[in-house]
This record gives C-alpha cells, sequence and structure tokens, in this order.
C-alpha cells in the first residue's frame, strides 16, 4: 500500500529555480559498456504487483504506480530514484515571498499520447483530480493547502495555498499530468511519459511500447512488458527460465542462492523506503494505553522475524522513519526485545493475565509469516492473538477506510511518511496534540534544517509512545540478467522507471 533524502523546496523569497534537463536518465543497474545493446529490444519485466486499475486517484495501487509513474504518466516534478526532487513537466518556478503562491511554467512542445498539446488546463485538472472528494491518492490530504488553481495562459500555473508548506514541491511530484479530456482511465491512459500503454491482459501482463513523439530523451527500448506472477517462486522461474529479464522486488530471499552463484545474474541489494508494521489501533482498547503498546512491541524480536523472513537482508528500524529520509535517527534502543519488560508494563497497565485481540492480517507474503511469528511471540508474555486473514480489498474497506479493527499488519511503501501520525484521523488513530503541532510546524517551517528538527522530535515521541511497533525496513532486492542495464536500484515509493533500461543484443 501507498500510504511505493534531499528536496527541491521553495523559500520564503521570490526565488526562479528555472532548471533544464531532459526527463531521462539517472538509473542504476549498471552500464551498457562491453556491448552494443539492441535499440528495438522488448525489455520483459517480471513483478508481483498487478495493478487494480490503472488510475492512482481510484485505488491502483503499488502496481499502477511500478508500471505507470514516470514511464506513462509524468508530474511537474519528479522523485528520482535516489530520492532527489527534479523538474520535469515544470521548466522554472517561482516562490511568492510570504511563501503561499507558486507559478510554474510548464515545459514548451509537450504533447500527450493522444496527440493533445500539453496545457496549464490539463495540470490544474489532474490536481483537482487528486483533491475531489472521491481521490484515493496517497498525497491527498498533504495537497489540502492548496486554495487556488489559476491558468493565465496556456504555459502558466498558479497555485495559491491556504498556508505555507514547505512540502508542496516535493508533494507535487506524486501528481500524474494527465489529459482533462481523458476518459475511461481506470482502464487506459493518456499521459505525456516516454511509454505509451499498449495492452493490459488482467492477470497476465501490461505492456508499453516507445513514444515517438516523446518531448525527452526517447526510451532506450522500444518496448517493456511487465509479467504479473502469484508467488515468488514462479516469479524466480521466469527469470530462470529467460521469460523475464528483470524482477522489480525480490520476494523470496531463501532463494537468492542460485542467482548470487550464476554469473548470468546480477543480484542488487538497493535502498528500501518500505517498512513493515504492525498498526495499533490506537482509538481501540486496549491499545489507547501506550503501555499495552510499549509491552507489545517490547515482546515481539524484531531482529528474529526479519532474519526468518529475509536471511540477512533488510534492517531493523526504531520508528517510521528509513536512513534515507533528511530527519532519520536511529532509535532502534527504544524497541529492544525484553520480554521481562513486556511482562512488567502490561501488569502496570492492568493486564498481568494477558489480553487476546484480533490481527487483520493481508493474505500476501510476508504478513501471513510475520503474523504467526508476532502471535507466538505474544504468546510468550500471556497475549493471545487471533488472526484474522484478509483480502488487499477488503484491508482497504475494513481498516484503512472504516478504521473497524484493533491491530493490523500492514506495508507503507513511502519515503517522508512520518506526518501521518500528526494526523488523528488517520486509519491507526494515534492522536497526541504535541506531535500534530510539531508535524503543522515543520510544514509551515521556512527552512529545511528548521522542518528537520521539528520532524526528529516527533521521530523521537512516536517511538517513545510505540505509536505503531515498526517490525522492520524491506531489503529491496533487484535481480536482473546480465544482459540488461539501465534499471532503478532502489524503487522508492513502488516507482520503477523503464525507460534507461538497455538490453544487449
Amino acid at each position: 500500500m501507498n500510504i511505493k533524502k534531499t528536496s527541491l523546496y521553495g523559500t520564503a523569497t521570490a526565488v526562479t529555480c528555472a532548471l533544464a534537463l531532459s526527463a531521462c536518465g539517472g538509473s542504476g543497474g549498471g552500464s551498457a559498456a562491453g556491448g552494443t545493446y539492441d535499440k528495438d529490444a522488448t525489455v520483459n519485466i517480471g513483478s508481483l504487483y498487478e495493478p487494480q486499475n490503472l488510475d492512482n486517484t481510484a485505488g491502483g495501487g503499488q502496481g499502477v504506480t511500478e508500471a505507470l509513474n514516470g514511464n506513462v504518466y509524468e508530474g511537474l516534478f519528479k522523485l528520482t530514484d535516489d530520492g532527489e526532487v527534479e523538474p520535469l513537466l515544470a521548466q522554472e518556478h517561482t516562490v511568492s515571498e510570504d511563501g503561499l503562491t507558486y507559478t510554474f511554467t510548464l515545459r514548451d512542445g509537450v504533447t500527450f499520447h493522444s496527440g493533445k498539446k500539453l496545457t496549464s488546463e490539463d495540470v490544474k485538472y489532474s490536481l483537482e483530480k487528486v483533491l475531489a472528494d472521491d481521490s484515493q491518492s496517497a498525497r491527498k490530504s498533504s495537497l489540502d493547502v492548496v486554495k487556488d488553481i489559476a491558468t493565465p495562459d496556456a504555459r502558466t500555473l498558479e497555485v495559491t495555498l491556504s498556508k505555507r508548506s514547505i512540502s508542496f514541491v516535493y508533494n507535487l511530484s506524486y501528481v500524474w499530468v494527465i489529459n482533462s479530456e481523458a476518459k475511461n482511465l481506470k482502464t487506459s491512459e493518456d499521459g505525456t511519459g516516454p511509454f505509451t500503454l499498449k495492452k493490459w491482459t488482467r492477470g497476465s501482463a501490461l505492456s508499453l511500447d516507445r513514444f515517438p513523439g516523446y518531448w525527452g530523451d526517447a526510451a532506450a527500448s522500444r518496448q517493456v512488458v511487465f509479467h504479473y506472477y502469484k508467488d515468488a517462486t514462479a516469479l524466480n522461474n521466469a527469470l530462470l527460465t529467460d521469460a523475464v529479464d528483470v524482477v522489480t522486488s525480490e520476494q523470496s530471499p531463501d532463494a537468492l542462492g542460485q542467482f548470487t552463484s550464476n554469473a548470468k545474474y546480477k543480484v542488487n541489494d538497493g535502498d528500501s523506503t518500505t517498512k513493515l508494521l504492525l498498526a495499533f489501533n490506537d482509538k481501540a482498547k486496549p491499545f489507547t494505553d501506550v503501555k499495552v503498546r510499549q509491552a507489545v512491541s517490547a515482546a515481539i524480536d524484531d531482529k528474529k522475524l526479519l532474519e526468518s523472513v529475509w536471511d540477512g537482508y533488510g534492517k531493523e528500524i526504531g520508528s517510521m522513519v528509513p536512513p534515507t529520509d533528511p530527519w532519520y535517527e536511529d532509535l532502534t534502543k527504544t524497541d529492544t526485545h525484553d520480554p521481562a519488560r513486556a511482562k512488567k508494563l502490561l501488569k502496570e497497565a492492568g493486564y498481568a493475565d494477558g489480553f487476546s485481540f484480533t490481527l487483520d492480517t493481508p493474505n500476501y507474503d510476508p504478513h501471513p509469516t510475520a503474523a504467526t511469528f508476532i502471535k507466538s511471540e505474544l504468546a510468550k508474555v500471556g497475549v493471545t492473538v487471533k488472526i484474522n486473514t484478509i483480502t488487499p480489498d477488503e484491508w482497504y474497506t475494513k481498516v484503512y477506510q472504516n478504521h473497524d479493527f484493533t491491530a493490523t499488519l500492514q506495508e507503507h511503501v513511502n519515503d517522508r511518511d512520518l506526518v501521518w501520525y500528526g494526523n488523528p484521523d488517520f486509519y491507526w488513530g494515534y492522536d497526541n496534540p504535541q506531535v500534530t503541532r510539531w508535524v503543522e510546524q515543520a510544514e509551515a517551517a521556512a527552512t529545511e534544517a528548521a522542518q528537520t528538527e521539528l520532524l526528529k522530535k516527533v521521530n523521537r515521541k512516536t517511538a517513545e509512545d510505540a505509536a505503531s511497533e515498526w517490525l522492520y525496513l524491506y531489503p529491496q532486492i533487484v535481480v536482473a540478467n546480465t544482459k540488461v542495464s539501465g534499471y532503478p536500484l532502489n524503487g522508492l515509493n513502488s516507482q520503477f522507471f523503464a525507460y534507461d533500461i538497455k538490453k544487449k543484443s
């Protein structure tokens, strides 16, 4: 779930950021040196994350970001694989002295795949689509500061905010620019990216063709095809049999030996922003009590869970903040495994004989494994866990929308998502007025240094309160045939830029 570093921020004074660059470039995955590559190649990509639909404001899920973000759709700004925010469809922008008015000048000569020329009205429509009442965009609430959107001319967009938002430009990197006249976006597309959608066969594959009218550097390969598999074993077999050239995210560490020992493949261990959480409903008893949350966290051996699931890959994490976020601090010592302390805290909270609760668990790996492990760990301190396995759609409705749960497992893929703890209405219901004020002050900060210091306070406080139990930080393992290069290594926020992938002929 996409609840998939340095940022380019506007400053408090009027400043022009005139930055020209080509759209493509900057991916990892090695070099094409040592052999010529085929510009007419088809690159086959293996994934476990098929889109639920093709609209990222309509619950398209992690898969739609992976396949379409940056490849088919572009934004005014782009979050690179290294976590930098760079201008994309915005050629330049200025910020008013009070930090409330942003004026964007669009690139000239950009066309949608349908042939229509990009205008400021399309950008306005795209932003309003994210802000609409029925939008399921992960950044909808972050963009609620938008007060007014004006289009003085075809290449100029003027956005007025209700209050200062230092993250506004960063948040715009999540907004896909869509043709305002496009229809049926759950099954079709009309973006400005280097690829167009050729065909989506549900349950099987999604293919993209190079867009000949692209405004920037042409995609390195003529076609890329995302092939979807139900489990990690099938995905690995596809790579071994050359059915796919690269796997976006390896989910079976036990199987890595067959690739690390074979010169035909390269195993890349990138930087992940995906956290596995045991999320408490902090508004539901007994997790309204901070001592109960702390006790449950202390009872679970996160290191042992990580080793059992990932076999040496991934990292322990003591809070919501991964090392790649600017406000990271190592807080793993705040959440040490200590069953004796867990029992003491439970007694102090009035649960000396323990308690029982239901754990709503998504039905795909590694959630069932983690749930079973958690059940076993908590049984050692007298807490009984009933595992309720549900589908992703059921999770979205039951947990995320209706908050009808006591505790749940979920992975959060985005960077900089600590701020959700400042929203008492978010699904986990954490409500600390001081944390909410810090988050608000951080967003209104005039400098990145001030923002960082405030969010470090949020990080420490939520860790001390055991607002959730952060089990571990996923590894980002991309496995590829050595005949391909140029693929992204980190996959921040689930995106997987395919336009630089080259395949040797």
